[in-house]
C-alpha cells in the first residue's frame, strides 16, 4: 500500500513523463549517485505501478548488508537503468550532464543533503522541494528515536538552498516558514494542495469475511502515536459489549508499545479488529461501505485518509484540526479530541443510521491538474 510521500512522487514522475521537455532522474545510492534519463524513468515507473517486475539482485547489491531482497532488486535495477553514474565526491561531473536551463524539484524529503543541494546550486539548477510538514519538529515525542535532529538538519538545508519551496497547504507554509524564520531569510514560497484521484473500491478484493455485517467503522493510517488510536481504543472502552465493529487499517509504527499491547490484549469477541496488509482496492471497499470514517489525529501536514473517505462517499468524523477545514471544508463532522462526549455521540448516531450522507454526493478532491497549473508556472 503507497504511502502518501510514494503516491506524490508518482504523481510527479508520471507528470514530468508527460511533458515533452527533457527530464532526468537523480537517484542516490548506497554507492553513489545514478542519473537516469527519460527512458530510464519511464523502465522505474513500469516497475513502480507493476507493469513490469524487479529484476534480480547484481553484483554490488548482494555486498549490501542489512538491505531488504526488495532493496536490493531495486537498486540493481536502477544501475541498469542509469545512463552515467559517479561516487559521491564526483557528484559535480553527473550534474554537469544536464542541459541549461534545469529545475530540480525534490518532492519527498529525501536526498536533502548539502552535497546534493549546494552541488546543483552551484551549477546554478533551481532548487524547488516540496514540504510536507514539520510535525517531527512539534511533535518530538512521537517520533522515531534519532529522526528529530536529522529532520531539522534537513529543513535547515531547504531553508538555505532551496530557490523555491512548495506546500501542500497553507497550515504547512505557515508552520514551516515561522521554522525557518528562526534560521535566516525564508525562501519563495507557494501553496499547491496535493491532487487526489478516485480511490480504488473492490469488494471481491476483501478476504472472506469482510466486509463485516452490520454497521462498522474505519480508521485508516499508519499505528503511530500521532494517528491517536489510542483515543479510539477509549471510545470503543466506553461504547461496551454493543459497540459497533471498528476496523484499524494499517501497519504498526514506533513509538506505541502500550497501545500495540492493548491491540495484542483484544480476545477473539472484541468489537475491534485489526487489519495492517490490505490492498488499496480492498481499503476503498471498506471505507466505501463503512457507517463513518474516524480520525483522532493530533497532527497532519495534509490528511489524505479523510480526504480520501469523502470522494468515496463515507462520512467522516475528526479532530478539530485547522489544516483538515483548509480543504475538507464543512463536509467532515470536526470534534475536539478533548471532547469525548461528542465523539461517542456521533459514532453511536452513525451506528443506528449507517446509510449514506447525501450531502457527499459528487464530493472531488483537489486535482493534481491544479497542483501542476500552479507549481510548474513558476519553473524558471
Amino acid at each position: 500500500m503507497a504511502t502518501g510521500v510514494d503516491r506524490v512522487e508518482l504523481a510527479y514522475l508520471a507528470r514530468f513523463l508527460s511533458d515533452d521537455a527533457p527530464c532526468f532522474g537523480l537517484a542516490r545510492t548506497a554507492y553513489g549517485y545514478l542519473l537516469l534519463d527519460r527512458a530510464g524513468l519511464q523502465g522505474l515507473q513500469d516497475r513502480m505501478v507493476g507493469r513490469s517486475g524487479w529484476g534480480p539482485p547484481d553484483v554490488l547489491s548482494r555486498f549490501l548488508r542489512g538491505r531488504s531482497m526488495a532493496g536490493k532488486r531495486a537498486e540493481a535495477d536502477f544501475r541498469r537503468l542509469a545512463i552515467a553514474r559517479a561516487t559521491p565526491w564526483r557528484l559535480s561531473r553527473l550534474l554537469a550532464k544536464l542541459p541549461a536551463p534545469c529545475s530540480y524539484f525534490n518532492v519527498g524529503h529525501s536526498n536533502l543533503t548539502t552535497r546534493a543541494l549546494s552541488g546543483m546550486n552551484a551549477k546554478g539548477i533551481d532548487i524547488n522541494v516540496l514540504v510536507h510538514d514539520v510535525i517531527p519538529l512539534e511533535y518530538p515525542q512521537y517520533q522515531r528515536p534519532g529522526t528529530v535532529k536529522p529532520f531539522q538538519d534537513k529543513l535547515q538545508r531547504v531553508q538555505k538552498w532551496a530557490d523555491r519551496v512548495i506546500y501542500n497547504s497553507a497550515d504547512t507554509q505557515r508552520r514551516s516558514e515561522a521554522r525557518m524564520a528562526e534560521w535566516g531569510a525564508v525562501p519563495n514560497g507557494i501553496v499547491a494542495h496535493l491532487g487526489t484521484v478516485t480511490p480504488q473500491s473492490d469488494l471481491s478484493a476483501l478476504p472472506v469475511g469482510l466486509p463485516p455485517e452490520g454497521p462498522y467503522f474505519v480508521t485508516v493510517g499508519t499505528i503511530e502515536p500521532r494517528k491517536n488510536h489510542a483515543f479510539l481504543l477509549d471510545i470503543w472502552d466506553a461504547l461496551g459489549a454493543d459497540a459497533p465493529l471498528l476496523l484499524i487499517c494499517g501497519t504498526r509504527g514506533w513509538n506505541n508499545e502500550a497501545l500495540f499491547a492493548r491491540l495484542d490484549s483484544l480476545g477473539p469477541d472484541s468489537r475491534v479488529r485489526e487489519l495492517p496488509d490490505l490492498s488499496d482496492a480492498a481499503l476503498g471497499a471498506l471505507v466505501q461501505n463503512a457507517a463513518g470514517a474516524l480520525f483522532p489525529s493530533l497532527a497532519e501536514g495534509f490528511g489524505l485518509p479523510p480526504l480520501e473517505a469523502l470522494m468515496l462517499e463515507t462520512r467522516v468524523l475528526c479532530n478539530d484540526l485547522e489544516v483538515l477545514h483548509e480543504f475538507l471544508s464543512d463536509k467532515p463532522v470536526y470534534a475536539s479530541v478533548s471532547d469525548q462526549y461528542q465523539w461517542l455521540r456521533v459514532i453511536k448516531k452513525w451506528a443506528s443510521a449507517p446509510e449514506i450522507d447525501d450531502t457527499l454526493t459528487g464530493f472531488k478532491g483537489p486535482t493534481w491538474q491544479n497542483h501542476f497549473n500552479s507549481v510548474l508556472s513558476l519553473r524558471a
